[in-house]
């Protein structure tokens, strides 16, 4: 299929090609094409809602505002309607593997992060763009959440619930973390990848996602990233998406030490923030 997507959307095979990653949905290669150019392949089954066009709209929506892989062709290539994203190959230095080794510090990292955050939240969301709903952006959590917890996260949902519409609406990367930053370039640029998720929303759903996926809970941590994002912020909000996505991490956690990592970073929250629980909860180390 890499071969595949790369004749059809570049006019030259595959040579080589080195999968990155996989998921039910999607998986991405490194690819060298038979011309000697190095993309990076992104396919999509046919069953996934978000695809190749869906992503390369908000890359090039996106890349005005922050740096961003080259887009170089998508489009549609089975009969059943999977579909494949190929991009510039930016390398494979993450800012994650650059914090691991000690060579960019954590707190570096989380400004980085905050800034380009910023960067990405001040870019316009065209009219014709849709929004997405207040429900599509917790199904997945209310699916899988078992009802007890999702009672014990009713006030932070209400407090999602009732943003009102004069709210600003920003575009959303929707999955930031340390490792979809690639430095590339003889400056290290930072580069936003993996716009999956990406779509207008609440700009402190974005940050709250990314407090919660770098591990952002210390006051110096959490000062770090929002320090370096100067658009304002409505705390409240902020606080109740964090708990939703932690939630999400929650009910997705793949296995009981990750499940029992993220309810004691629950139960962390119901302490600092009660108002956003419907009543003391007590520790979880499954579901």
């Amino acid at each position: 299929m890499v071969s595949r997507a790369c004749a059809i959307l570049l006019g030259r095979p595959a040579r080589s090609a080195e999968r990155l990653k996989a998921g039910s949905r999607t998986a991405v290669y490194r690819t060298i094409v038979q011309d000697g150019r190095r993309v990076v392949v992104k396919l999509y089954a046919h069953t996934a809602g978000r695809n190749a066009f869906t992503e390369a709209a908000a890359i090039r929506a996106a890349e005005a505002a922050v740096p961003v892989p080259e887009v170089l062709g998508f489009g549609t290539t089975s009969d059943e309607g999977a579909t494949a994203l190929l991009m510039s190959d930016l390398g494979t230095i993450t800012l994650g593997a650059a914090v691991r080794s000690g060579r960019v510090p954590h707190v570096q990292a989380l400004r980085d992060l905050g800034g380009l955050l910023a960067r990405l939240h001040r870019e316009p969301v065209a009219p014709s763009v849709p929004r997405r709903p207040f429900f599509d952006s917790v199904s997945s959590v209310a699916r899988r959440c078992p009802p007890d917890l999702l009672s014990e996260i009713a006030p932070a949902l209400a407090v999602i619930a009732d943003t009102p519409d004069s709210a600003p609406t920003v575009w959303c990367h929707g999955d930031l973390h340390f490792d979809n930053v690639v430095l590339s370039g003889p400056r290290n640029t930072r580069h936003l990848v993996d716009f999956t998720d990406a779509a207008p929303g609440r700009r402190e759903s974005d940050v709250a996602h990314a407090l919660v996926m770098t591990a952002a809970h210390t006051p110096w941590d959490r000062h770090a990233l929002i320090g370096a994002y100067p658009l304002a912020l409505n705390d409240t909000r902020l606080s109740a998406w964090v708990v939703v996505h932690t939630v999400s991490c929650l009910v997705h956690a793949a296995s009981g030490d990750d499940q029992a990592l993220w309810s004691s970073r629950l139960a962390d929250l119901a302490r600092l923030a009660p108002r956003l629980f419907r009543a003391p909860r007590k520790e979880r180390t499954g579901q």
